[in-house]
């Protein structure tokens, strides 16, 4: 087992279709939080989601994920419907959520232990990935020893273990300092550019949607949908990108859209 689950790169599109989630509030009266949203990511392909606070963003992921039922419509992942969580895909959250009694390479080797890999397997995926994310020299530290910032490589790293083929991301640096959040941005382009998952990214930083992601999802306010998708493939890639043109003229397309957004959910509410 040189690593988890094996991956077939031939099922990783994600496909949304026509998705409405609804809740129920204390007194039993229903709101939907979603509404309608069509959205394909492609196979390999890394696409950022951003949309004002409440709009539904963390809900989609969690839809994709498997970990609650879609009210109305489908998502499908080559072609499947999701029904359930599976190790086709990973989840990173803005807290890394690690076991405190657990070391580095003991919170990495947890998703290895629960799928009942060996130990010599085990033991080679998490040096492999200690590695990896940087980690080199902190593989028997707990994680109240380490910086945020090492505790997020660790939950990547944990992450990464079954070889999802899926890896959703929900603001994994929004709890980061900026320059510690910038070294992970290039660290997660490395690890994308080498090993072509398709990406799913929720962020409310819209110059990182725009430095990371081949195309960024605007979503509109409460209910959410799906308002624009922009394409941001030849201003992304490199921090050297950053100070051109294009750069700041996707960044201000996108803000130009989610300023409309905050400022009609500002009216709604007045």
């Amino acid at each position: 087992m040189s690593s988890g689950a094996a991956a077939d790169p031939a099922t990783a599109r994600i496909e949304i279709q026509e998705v409405t989630q609804t809740y129920r509030d204390p007194r039993g009266r229903a709101f939907e939080v979603l509404r309608n949203v069509d959205l394909v990511v492609e196979e390999h392909e890394f696409l950022a989601i951003v949309g004002p606070s409440g709009c539904g963003k963390s809900t989609l992921l969690h839809l994709i994920a498997g970990f609650i039922p879609v009210s109305q419509g489908q998502i499908r992942i080559g072609g499947r419907p999701v029904c359930r969580p599976g190790p086709d895909r990973g989840i990173v959250f803005q807290d890394p959520a690690l076991l405190p009694w657990r070391t580095v390479k003991g919170n990495i080797m947890l998703p290895l232990e629960e799928r009942g890999a060996t130990r010599e397997s085990r033991e080679s995926i998490a040096a492999r990935l200690i590695e990896r994310v940087g980690l080199r020299g902190f593989a028997d530290f707990f994680p109240k020893q380490l910086s945020g910032g090492m505790r997020q490589r660790v939950a990547i790293a944990r992450t990464l273990a079954l070889d999802p083929q899926v890896l959703l991301m929900d603001e994994p640096f929004g709890a980061l300092d900026a320059q510690t959040r910038i070294l992970m941005q290039e660290d997660l382009l490395d690890i994308w550019k080498e090993q072509r998952k398709t990406v799913l990214f929720v962020t409310h930083d819209v110059r990182e949607a725009v430095y990371l992601a081949d195309r960024v999802a605007v979503m509109s306010s409460r209910p959410g949908h799906i308002k624009k998708v922009v394409d941001t493939r030849f201003a992304s890639g490199g921090h050297e990108l950053v100070a051109s043109r294009e750069f700041a003229d996707m960044c201000n397309e996108i803000w130009s859209l989610l300023r409309d957004e905050l400022s009609g959910l500002g009216r709604r509410s007045a």
